[in-house]
């Protein structure tokens, strides 16, 4: 039997893996694998770092060091041995959000404090509850962020002159239906070309670098016949050749509170994202990951990258897959991802001035096509009404509100539809007397045992038999039944033995049945109730009320006196 969390000890929860990796031999054969696996995550993640960023509405520079300080770290104190960490996608809206609102510095004091938050989550041990997020919200809440994704990078897809773009979708999409007119025909071209060649490459050429080759091509197009479009140069000024001189960012109380709406949202969807993406890679490698220790290293990544002026750190699904498949042995691979970043900044970065806006907002439309679950989407639209609302809910409410709310009130809805499906599978069985409609002579009395069937009409004795969860959502069905019990039965039986939760409500309804069974003069008999069951009865004083515990049913019957 595995171990709990709780039986763990705390070298067991926060140990990172790379550790693990070194204790179990790690040769010169592994290291080579690991210096290929990261050179060509590193390819990867060099144009998706600087097109997030942009996305997101600050310098490209700001993505690669986001990759550089913040992935080095997440590889380096992770709990999983393929994790990559860097900015993502599904992080665009709400960077953009925080920076439209407090600009840059509000930013990156809202990413230290998410780091301070994942941390504290990971060292409090609630990494597990995160696993608990309902697939249709997860499903919901990425396509609704891939939506908004793509809207924001219509501009650069056409070469749109655009004076101001508002955030929310539908004035988003006016004003960039309104600036059609000015439409270049050379951006369009080049985002054609890149998502060509992205296409074509994963079809015909799946292992080959295809972001990095048809960013190249772009830039390399842009360049030789000096086509009007904005480059990275012309719009940035460049990358400097250097990482910058850490500092912390101003932190006062009322800056602290304006963020803090910001660094929650920051803190839930790094949860969500991390642990989902440990979780891909455990399934493609058969290994296990350390979800708390995941946690506090994505804490400290998040604590670091904005010293050096990075943006929110988290596991990457695509990057981490890209590192499995590509033979990584350990976290090493991911630590060396962000020093070859950190080579081409120091030695290449003056060659990323030529890259066209346009080459990476077809980067990031592809980006955008890949996150949306299209197949579980389909499937979960038809396979129930309750999992086709919550998805519907959830995809909507980001599209159209706002990330947090939409993944919040789908929870809320899915918890709800949970209780609502737990309640209808309890059943209750009970025994005469009772007050029932009349019934042929051919009818059975039920599923009770024919003996205690006997045996209670005999008596004069009420048998009640729960079976499923006896929480608040079920209370219902039970009183009903407790309701049609007619005459004044001399004791209750009431049968515990397939209950699997009991809840404080469930308490109450036994403890109105005991005052009940009292004011009649009638004994209540509480039988098969499981340890957990025992025990939660007797912390709310059912025993203050005369209710009396038996092994069993016959046990009771036994009790009573005729």
């Amino acid at each position: 039997m595995a171990s709990s969390t709780s039986s763990l000890s705390f070298r067991d929860l926060y140990t990172p893996k790379i550790f693990t990796v070194l204790k179990q031999g790690y040769g010169l054969p592994s290291l080579r694998a690991d210096a290929i696996s990261g050179l060509t995550v590193a390819i990867v993640a060099l144009p998706l770092s600087m097109a997030i960023a942009i996305a997101s509405g600050v310098t490209p520079d700001r993505g690669l060091y986001t990759s550089i300080i913040g992935g080095f770290i997440v590889s380096a104190f992770g709990g999983s041995r393929f994790q990559i960490g860097g900015p993502a996608g599904a992080f665009i809206v709400l960077v953009a959000a925080a920076v439209a609102q407090h600009g840059v510095e509000g930013l990156l004091l809202a990413t230290l404090l998410s780091g301070l938050m994942l941390a504290a989550i990971g060292f409090l041990r609630l990494g597990t509850f995160i696993k608990y997020i309902p697939y249709p919200v997860t499903v919901g809440f990425t396509a609704g962020i891939a939506v908004i994704i793509f809207a924001s990078q219509i501009r650069d897809l056409f070469g749109l002159h655009l004076e101001h773009e508002p955030g929310p979708l539908l004035p988003k999409l006016q004003a960039l239906g309104a600036a059609l007119p000015t439409a270049t025909p050379a951006a369009i071209l080049l985002a054609v070309i890149t998502i060509g060649i992205i296409a074509l490459l994963r079809r015909y050429r799946p292992h080959w670098p295809s972001y990095l080759i048809a960013i190249a091509v772009a830039a390399l197009c842009a360049s030789l016949f000096s086509l009007p479009v904005q480059t990275i140069g012309t719009q940035f000024g460049g990358i400097p050749q250097i990482l910058p001189t850490p500092h912390l960012p101003e932190v006062t109380y009322a800056k602290v509170l304006d963020v803090l709406p910001n660094a929650l949202a920051f803190t839930l969807l790094g949860c969500i994202e991390s642990l989902l993406s440990a979780v891909v890679a455990d399934s493609m490698t058969g290994r296990r990951h350390r979800s708390n220790c995941e946690l506090v290293a994505q804490g400290l990544a998040n604590i670091a990258s904005p010293l050096f002026g990075g943006i929110c750190v988290t596991g990457n699904i695509a990057r981490t897959a890209t590192n499995v498949r590509a033979g990584a042995r350990g976290p090493i691979s991911g630590m060396l991802h962000s020093v070859f970043l950190l080579l081409f900044v120091l030695v290449a970065a003056p060659a990323a001035s030529y890259i066209p806006l346009a080459g990476l907002a077809g980067v990031l439309a592809v980006v955008s096509w890949n996150m949306v679950e299209k197949h579980a989407f389909a499937v979960l639209m038809r396979a129930s009404w309750g999992d086709a609302v919550v998805l519907l809910v959830t995809f909507l409410l980001v599209i159209f509100r706002d990330l947090s709310e939409g993944i919040l009130v789908g929870f809320a809805l899915s918890a709800l539809l949970f209780m609502h499906r737990m309640a209808q599978s309890v059943e209750v069985e009970h025994s005469h007397p009772q007050v029932a409609d009349d019934r042929s002579d051919n009818d059975v009395d039920g599923p009770l045992e024919d003996d205690e069937q006997a045996a209670a009409e005999g008596r004069n004795i009420a048998i009640i038999r729960v079976t499923g969860a006896f929480f608040f959502g079920a209370t219902s069905a039970v009183e009903s039944v407790l309701d049609r019990i007619g005459d004044h039965p001399k004791a209750y039986v009431v049968d515990l033995s397939e209950v699997s939760i009991l809840d404080s409500t469930g308490v109450a309804t036994l403890e109105g049945l005991a005052r009940k069974a009292n004011q009649r003069g009638a004994h209540l008999y509480i039988t098969g109730a499981s340890r957990t069951t025992r025990r939660t009865l007797l912390r709310h004083g059912i025993r203050n009320t005369g209710a009396r515990f038996r092994r069993d049913v016959k046990s009771a019957l036994a009790s009573v006196q005729r």
